[in-house]
């Protein structure tokens, strides 16, 4: 019977110290590396996500200025100052195009950086 803390002819007992060394850098390396992916993506998820929840913001205070005034709203300040529309200027660029009074606008949302 052999005491367990004496070296043995195995498979792992001709590997150097050296070796370990490296492999736990290179897995501290993959690890790190696979964290960055999925915070960026997560991000880019967030993102995403924030530039449907505008669009949907300003068609639905769109049509709620139509369905209380009559009228579609002349500018995107209108909506901003009168249906407290609020979003980040500098993440999204907003193109407002009224047409007349009585037809729909044409919105679109862009996403800046």
């Amino acid at each position: 019977m052999t005491n367990r803390f004496e070296a043995k002819n195995g498979i792992f007992s001709h590997i150097t110290d050296t070796v370990y060394r490296w492999s736990s850098i290179v897995i501290l390396i993959a690890i790190c590396i696979l964290f960055y992916i999925a915070i960026d993506a997560s991000g880019r998820s967030t993102i995403e996500k924030q530039q449907t929840s505008l669009e949907n913001a300003i068609n639905r205070d769109i049509v709620q200025c139509y369905s209380i005034e009559g009228r579609y709203p002349p500018s995107l300040t209108y909506i901003e100052e009168h249906y407290g529309l609020v979003y980040d200027a500098s993440t999204f660029f907003v193109d407002y195009q009224p047409i007349a009074s009585n037809i729909y606008p044409d919105v679109t949302v862009i996403k800046v950086r």
